[in-house]
């Protein structure tokens, strides 16, 4: 693996700044394998330096979803059957987050929400150049760390405005049709696609990577989009 301060030293010498490493995510909001992946992304950011940009695409995966969402236990019974049958997945989720600084608490979970405007919300954030990540960040934070309904407008109102977004921009969003249909015709093309279920992530349009992998698996598939095909770690059978 090529050293990433190595490589920023190389480049300013020669008097040309560090590539972008771009990375589209086709996330869900209320996904706890997007929050795993989300944090992972982040990691993986930081150990590699240079600048990135990333920019977040929807996908529903409960695109029926009741626009009043459901009680977390009738969903959980009617996706998965006996609830019993998910306390060891639902164990080693727990486990898995505490690894990546997330604290899951499915306790505190009492709705499954429709997440069309969260999804809604993100658009607005990237429109008004807000960091979509940091939105991301604390929509997935507030479902899954503090049991919020992410559908409801107060809910969104309150965790926009940590991202600098208005109450006024948020409700004028939220009453326009305009944005529903945006995330409805971008989810149509990520579908369309072939994208199925997520996290995904596009590295620079060359690179797909398929579910939350670990920062090891993101670092180099980075290393492999920056500098070439050839690299000296293997690359990751979930890159397409």
């Amino acid at each position: 693996m090529i050293n990433p301060e190595t490589a920023k030293a190389t480049a300013s010498e020669y008097g040309h700044p560090a590539a972008t490493l771009q990375v589209d995510v086709i996330a869900d909001l209320i996904c706890p394998w997007c929050y795993l992946g989300k944090k992972r992304l982040d990691n993986a950011l930081t150990a590699v330096h240079g600048p990135s940009l990333v920019t977040w695409y929807p996908f529903q995966i409960n695109p029926t979803m009741p626009v009043e969402g459901m009680p977390f236990a009738d969903y959980l019974a009617i996706k998965f059957g006996d609830p019993e049958r998910l306390e060891p997945g639902l164990a080693a989720l727990t486990a898995a987050g505490e690894a990546e600084g997330v604290n899951f608490r499915f306790d505190k979970m009492s709705q499954v929400p429709n997440t069309l405007s969260a999804h809604r919300l993100m658009k607005l954030a990237e429109e008004e150049g807000a960091d979509t990540s940091e939105l991301a960040e604390n929509i997935l934070q507030g479902f899954f760390e503090k049991g919020l309904n992410i559908a409801d407008r107060d809910v969104l109102i309150e965790i926009g405005a940590a991202s600098g977004l208005t109450a006024s921009a948020i409700n004028k969003t939220l009453e326009d049709d305009l944005s529903s249909r945006i995330v409805a015709s971008q989810e149509a093309q990520v579908r369309q696609s072939g994208v199925t279920g997520v996290p995904d992530f596009l590295i620079n349009k060359r690179l797909f990577v398929v579910g939350a992998q670990s920062t090891e698996s993101l670092v180099t598939v980075f290393d492999r989009v920056m500098f070439g095909e050839e690299s000296d770690q293997p690359v990751s059978p979930i890159v397409h």
